[in-house]
């Protein structure tokens, strides 16, 4: 089975995948794959961030992929081809702390934010077609979720089931 774990930065992607690969699974992150195999076709200097076709990554990765069961880490994992999509969701102003503690630039924070506010991974998640699943971990350790993935992998879906995190409430305070 191939799993995509992803979601808005900050969520806490990177992290559990950490734990995961500890407790024995395969872990590949996205975005290492990506800069090894020369996958993006700039540098957003002003975003700092890499820019990648989602068409050419699709084409291009399951070829550099190994066979058999793993997690693909990433804020684009969802966007290739998997068996199961993990979307990890964070309150808004939560993530904000995190993106700061990071030293993130205040614009490359605020746009984050409103992604998450605005369901677009979990929104591309659904699209794709993909099984798509979604845990809140905004009040989770980083072990909580690893186990929330487990159970997941196990086959408890309903508990994850889409459409249960909701953050309009805290977007309206924005106004």
């Amino acid at each position: 089975m191939i799993v995509s774990l992803t979601g808005t930065p900050g969520t806490g992607k990177s992290s559990v995948g950490s734990v995961l690969a500890t407790r024995g699974r395969l872990v590949l992150e996205l975005g290492d794959l990506v800069k090894e195999h020369r996958l993006y076709e700039a540098m957003d200097e002003e975003r700092q961030s890499l820019e990648v076709d989602p068409e050419v990554l699709e084409e291009r990765l399951p070829s550099l992929l190994p066979s058999g069961d793993f997690i693909l880490v990433g804020h684009l994992s969802h966007l290739v081809p998997v068996d199961l999509v993990i979307v990890l969701r964070c309150r808004p102003s939560v993530m904000e702390q995190r993106l700061k503690a990071r030293g993130w630039p205040e614009a490359k924070v605020r746009e984050n934010m409103e992604a998450e506010a605005l369901d677009v991974i979990l929104v591309e998640a659904v699209e794709s077609e993909q099984e798509t699943v979604e845990i809140d971990t905004t009040s989770l350790t980083v072990q909580q979720v690893a186990d929330a993935v487990e159970e997941i992998l196990a086959g408890e879906r309903e508990k994850y089931a889409v459409g249960n995190i909701d953050w309009s409430q805290e977007v309206l305070g924005w106004y």
